[in-house]
């Protein structure tokens, strides 16, 4: 039996593939970017940021972080073409709300001790200060072996309660 979230994916996709047209566009991106960003329910990053579909890879993680995109990114430039990277994370974020002990805390109460064992040592990179988080994760990227110094990294502030971008660094 199918959940509710199971059947709206079939409904709403229906209505989606019923006027679907861009079944034709190549696989890198257009405009050759990517951005990196949170995976906040709040943030729809095609809307907020102006991306068209086939424009640029999304790539969405907790926090928007660097540090966990760095696959993706490597693909995104080395086999897709891309040149550039914008890097934005967002007020209210979650990531700013608790330390790794926290996380861990959580995961041994709820999950149990396999959980944690298995989790053990995992740094679910939290940040205390959004701008410094910005800034920490551009200053990896530019100092990342594996994104080559052509490539040009920005990074962001997207601000929920308005909807407004605000470049950092």
């Amino acid at each position: 039996m199918a959940t509710s979230v199971q059947k709206n994916l079939i409904e709403k996709n229906e209505k989606y593939r019923s006027t679907f047209e861009d079944g034709d566009l190549p696989l890198p991106p257009a405009k050759r970017y990517a951005v990196v960003t949170c995976m906040d329910a709040r943030i729809d990053p095609a809307a907020a940021y102006g991306i068209n579909l086939g424009d640029a890879h999304v790539i969405r993680n907790a926090g928007g972080n660097a540090r966990d995109a760095i696959r993706s990114l490597v693909i995104s430039e080395q086999l897709l073409g891309t040149s550039e990277i914008l890097l934005i994370k967002h007020t209210g974020c979650g990531m700013l709300t608790f330390t790794n002990q926290d996380a861990h805390t959580v995961v041994q109460n709820t999950l149990g001790a396999e959980a944690e064992e298995e989790l053990a040592g995992l740094d679910f990179q939290p940040f205390p200060d959004l701008e410094e988080g910005v800034k920490d994760d551009v200053r990896y990227l530019k100092d990342s072996k594996a994104i080559p110094d052509s490539v040009t990294i920005s990074g962001w502030v997207y601000e929920v309660e308005t909807g407004r971008v605000r470049q950092v660094v």
